[in-house]
């Protein structure tokens, strides 16, 4: 399974601006929502392998929070062409951002 990778909030930007599609999963040291979610999202993303991936911890790293407007974790974030195209948060329905993913890729194709 190809997890996701810790990243800098520098590192993050960049990714923004530098890829066509990249992904961001936002989460906290002690979520157990985060924890759960995340094998969910990375087997989403198994399916997309043209999409970058990057996980950020904003109890490590608080600043990401306001820089991502972050009110609660986690926040999956995709960014395509720099570009916010979906924000979920919190709970997430893993067939919705599948679909979600899904229909963004397909028109980029």
């Amino acid at each position: 399974m190809n997890q996701l990778n810790q990243t800098t909030l520098e590192e993050a930007r960049n990714g923004i601006e530098q890829n066509r599609l990249y992904f961001l999963y936002l989460y906290g040291t002690n979520c157990s929502v985060c924890h759960a979610l995340l094998p969910q999202v990375e087997e989403v993303l198994e399916d997309f392998p043209q999409i970058i991936r990057k996980k950020l911890n904003v109890h490590e790293i608080p600043e990401a929070a306001g820089a991502f407007s972050v009110f609660t974790i986690p926040v999956l974030l995709l960014y395509v062409e720099g570009k916010e195209s979906i924000r979920e948060a919190r709970f997430v329905n893993i067939d919705s951002l599948r679909s979600s993913i899904n229909r963004i890729v397909s028109m980029l194709d």
